[in-house]
């Protein structure tokens, strides 16, 4: 196959995620809305470690909204993609958008993070996971990348593809970045309950009085910066057997 003439992007692919971007910029500024009222109901001086105990039917409506929203980002990735590889694309390109702005609208409503090494609650499922909100942003911008690649591609082959080596890479390097957030909590919990008792029920409220008391210590940067070399890796892999089709 000869090399790429046309090195521009289609109109209607930047018609696409021009409003893919405004759609999650909007969802952006709900998931802050939110925060905003949680935080001035359990943190009225301000956000800090250690976490607040809060009421059960309050933490599962929390943990169904991370749900509900993951749902409404893959849904807003099928509706737009014109294939599999690209309707991932989109996904990941929605998430991002919708990630970066939110610490946008929390710094303007709130004035909070501090700084990008300000530390966060990033998600709740299976467990809590924490960092520096720089962990996260660099992440979205890395997902941004791979859908501009995605899509870039799609749109001069419709064939294109993730290869299972690929796919491989972004597996393990999205396992290993979540890894990275768990570390610190994970290793405070086991100090005080086994890998099992963990996830075990019939301790569930000696576990929340337990965790209620964490406090971030150290963020595993050295896991971090290898998830992120590794997806790093498999984008590098993607466009350059792409580029040269």
């Amino acid at each position: 196959m000869s090399p790429l003439k046309n090195t521009k992007m289609s109109r209607s692919t930047i018609r696409i995620l021009i409003i893919l971007t405004v759609f999650s910029i909007a969802m952006g500024f709900m998931e802050s809305a939110v925060v905003v009222y949680l935080r001035q109901i359990y943190y009225p001086d301000g956000f800090d470690f250690p976490l607040k105990i809060i009421e059960n039917h309050i933490g599962l409506t929390e943990i169904l909204r991370e749900f509900a929203t993951m749902v409404m980002l893959i849904v807003a990735g099928i509706i737009a993609g014109r294939t599999k590889t690209e309707k991932f694309g989109f996904f990941i390109f929605c998430f991002a958008i919708w990630d970066i702005f939110y610490y946008v609208f929390l710094k303007a409503l709130l004035g909070w993070p501090e700084s990008l090494l300000t530390w966060d609650i990033l998600f709740l499922i299976p467990v809590v996971w924490v960092g520096p909100v720089i962990g996260p942003v660099t992440n979205s911008i890395t997902m941004i990348l791979l859908a501009l690649l995605i899509s870039y591609f799609t749109d001069k082959n419709l064939s294109t593809k993730i290869k299972s080596t690929e796919w491989l890479l972004l597996i393990s390097g999205s396992l290993i970045i979540i890894i990275s957030y768990t570390y610190d909590y994970m290793n405070y919990m086991i100090e005080g309950f086994g890998f099992a008792e963990i996830f075990s029920y019939s301790k569930s409220e000696k576990i929340l009085e337990y965790s209620a008391q964490y406090i971030p210590e150290t963020f595993a940067w050295w896991i971090f910066i290898i998830g992120e070399t590794i997806l790093l890796t498999e984008i590098v892999s993607f466009f350059f057997r792409n580029k040269n089709k």
